[in-house]
């Protein structure tokens, strides 16, 4: 399929020619047909899977077929009027048709600026990021513009909808992307808000990388008669990235085998993932002074800061990016070759995420992940739920003086992403100390009935009827009275 096949208007096929793009993804396949029509989404797809423009194409579509009286006067427009009538042009509220929620700064100025290239053919349709880090003067500056789209992050875009800026009455299409990291990052509240806020006859499209839990029952209430597409599998699996675990005894042990591992030569770029902030700046510097050209990336800076660091890094005068989760996202920088695991997530899911900075448009890549011995349970949840196995690996002169503890994977029958329930017909054995079948424990195995056993303080026990009773004991062939009764 190319993109003629899609229907879209003339001067956004120029732009995507002269971008390089040759072939819809899958999910821009099945995507803008659907939205062009006016289709509300609900779109389960990763991050690189070209989403962006699966739900920007359609929508610069229908915005370019908007007739310009119809759109209303531009900024300059007002501006002429109100002079012909003497009268000095105050501040309208920003009415855009198309609004696009993104749970980062980064992501939303990705977006903007995809845009962009989208649009450069059509001089009529602008987009403008409004973002918290930015100034107000010139988010200000921005909305007297009267973009026909904004892309924003929920908190910022609260502040100017309560002190009327922006006016959502003629919003035609709302698009929520990456939808579970905003529910994940507490925007929920202002996601309903700003929802409440736009016309009922909206087009609504939401992309997630999964659609069930609180992000199904949302999407639910914002959608009518939503299309559901799932384009899921191949993505996480990440057949292009290769993946492995190193173990390592101790922070020391981490450090020299990262330094190690950063000076292999097939890497041109790498992002390391850190579990805090702090630790973004101690290993960025650690880097810095090892000879790497290193730099972090966390959400306490300033977004110029960001801003630099991210064109840094697109420039290549930046090879090693020290990032923590939320501010790694939405990059797109398709030199990454190595993605390294300094902490290892919380969740599964963002193991996916980050691991989905490398391997970008169909390039191969390398996902790393340094562990300490006590985290091997989160390496089989991870393995669970992407439902395959990631090899462990060792380094020559690296190798750790701990053994690596059992893998799931060497336990027969077992299969990565099953539970470890007990199989039917297979007996369930209780924790350790506690009976099973009533027997008593002793020294970790389990007695027989009249088998004896010693006590702390010497005294041997036999078990006898559901009961106990010390060896010395007569043995009584009376009935045993209930607790209550003695």
């Amino acid at each position: 399929m190319s993109f003629e096949t899609l229907g879209l208007n003339p001067s956004i096929l120029k732009a995507l020619t002269d971008a390089g793009y040759t072939a819809p993804t899958p999910v821009q396949e099945q995507a803008v047909p659907a939205a062009i029509a006016g289709k509300d989404l609900l779109v389960s797809s990763q991050t690189g899977s070209g989403k962006t423009a699966a739900f920007m194409l359609p929508s610069l579509h229908r915005l370019a077929e908007i007739e310009p009286e119809a759109a209303g006067r531009t900024p300059n427009q007002e501006k002429q009027a109100a002079s012909a009538r003497g009268e000095r042009p105050r501040f309208k509220a920003a009415q855009p048709k198309m609004l696009v929620l993104t749970p980062t700064r980064e992501l939303a100025l990705q977006v903007t600026t995809n845009t962009d290239k989208y649009s450069v053919n059509l001089r009529r349709i602008k987009a403008v990021s409004i973002l918290g880090g930015m100034p107000y003067p010139k988010q200000m500056q921005l909305l007297s513009r009267n973009p026909e789209i904004i892309v924003a992050t929920p908190g910022r875009l609260i502040d100017h909808m309560e002190s009327g800026k922006i006016d959502f009455s003629q919003l035609q299409i709302l698009v929520l992307d990456e939808a579970d990291r905003m529910l994940d990052m507490g925007f929920i509240d202002d996601i309903e808000k700003i929802v409440a806020a736009t016309p009922a006859n909206r087009q609504t499209m939401l992309f997630s990388a999964t659609l069930d839990g609180v992000v199904g029952n949302m999407a639910r209430r914002i959608t009518k008669d939503p299309m559901v597409i799932q384009i899921m599998q191949a993505a996480n699996k990440h057949e292009n990235i290769t993946q492995r675990v190193h173990f390592v005894d101790d922070l020391s042990h981490k450090n020299r085998l990262l330094d190690h591992l950063l000076r292999d030569e097939s890497l041109d770029q790498a992002v390391v993932f850190t579990a805090t902030k702090r630790d973004a700046d101690t290993i960025a510097d650690r880097l810095n002074i090892a000879g790497f050209s290193a730099a972090a990336l966390h959400g306490d800076m300033h977004q110029g800061a960001r801003n630099r660091t991210l064109d840094s890094m697109r420039r290549g005068s930046v090879k090693v990016l020290v990032a923590t989760d939320v501010a790694a996202r939405g990059i797109d920088v398709p030199t990454i070759t190595h993605v390294f695991n300094y902490d290892l997530p919380k969740f599964p899911e963002d193991y996916v995420h980050r691991i989905g900075r490398t391997g970008r448009a169909g390039r191969n890549g390398h996902a790393i992940s340094l562990v300490n011995h006590a985290e091997g349970m989160n390496v089989k949840r991870i393995e669970r739920f992407t439902k395959q196995t990631i090899p462990v690996n060792v380094v020559e002169g690296f190798e750790p003086k701990r053994t690596a503890p059992p893998r799931s994977a060497a336990r027969p029958g077992w299969k990565p992403g099953e539970g470890r329930g007990p199989k039917p017909g297979q007996r369930s054995f209780s924790k350790p100390g506690a009976p099973r079948d009533g027997a008593p424990r002793e020294g970790g195995h389990f007695r027989s009935e009249g088998a004896p056993f010693r006590s702390a303080e010497g005294t041997t026990f036999r078990k006898e009827g559901g009961g106990f009773r010390r060896d010395s004991a007569p043995r009584s062939d009376a009935p045993r009275r209930p607790w209550g009764e003695r």
